[in-house]
């Protein structure tokens, strides 16, 4: 007799990087950028401010804000200071 494998159990990290892999983030980075990009405009900042701001570049913010590149939690939060917002999780059950 055979036995199965068993499914790998995948935690939410490792199942978030293959949606991410998979070309599946529009849904949550879209968002981000949407709000940094709302949020830093309402300030009457420009982007390159915002960057010297966060102590990062003008195109790292460019790219944050057009979703190429998912930013770092470290990013976000220095991000969030900069434009006086709190950054805020939510975690919702899953359907």
């Amino acid at each position: 007799m055979v036995a199965k494998p068993k499914p790998e159990v995948k935690g939410p990290v490792e199942r978030l990087h293959e949606r991410i892999v998979a070309g599946d983030r529009g849904w949550f980075f879209a968002k981000i950028a949407d709000r940094v990009a709302a949020q830093r405009m309402a300030k009457g900042l420009s982007q390159r401010e915002l960057a010297e701001l966060v102590g990062t570049t003008q195109s790292a913010i460019a790219r944050l804000e057009r979703g190429g590149r998912p930013p770092r939690i470290d990013t976000l939060l220095r991000i969030a200071e900069a434009l006086d917002c709190e950054l805020v999780v939510e975690l919702e059950p899953r359907n």
